[in-house]
């Protein structure tokens, strides 16, 4: 897969991950995209960014964190109207999938990320932002 030519402002992605090997390798493939990318290193933290009115296109949360977990994280960002920016639960348990989506989250994705599972995910983000803009 290539990545084409970005149109109109980059996809803005906030990782939410504890562990700072697991960030540095989905924000390796992230800038592969040209996203904006911000780290929150637990739940609480990532609430706050939405509290202080940041926007995001997309946000990859981790479950297992100290302070707030994923869940509990996308709850509340969910409560907060954010319906629009879409949620990618990630965690190394295959069996946490529901936990994810019962709290709000689009979809679920196993680590370790990988690019040609990440590549769809951004590009489809990245094409409703820019029909979205048209």
């Amino acid at each position: 897969m290539t990545t084409s030519t970005v149109q109109g402002s980059p996809v803005k992605a906030l990782i939410v991950e504890d562990t700072p090997v697991h960030a540095l390798i989905l924000s390796t493939i992230l800038r592969k995209f040209h996203c904006e990318i911000t780290v929150a290193e637990n739940g609480n933290e990532a609430v706050q960014l939405f509290l202080e009115g940041k926007k995001f296109d997309i946000i990859f949360c981790d479950k297992e964190m100290p302070v707030m977990s994923g869940p509990e994280a996308i709850e509340k960002i969910r409560a907060l109207g954010e319906s629009h920016v879409k949620i990618v639960g990630v965690s190394a348990g295959y069996d946490l999938e529901q936990s994810f989506m019962s709290a709000g989250a689009d979809i679920f994705l196993p680590k370790p990320m990988k690019f040609d599972v990440v590549g769809p995910i951004i590009q489809e983000v990245m094409n409703k932002k820019n029909n979205s803009m048209v």
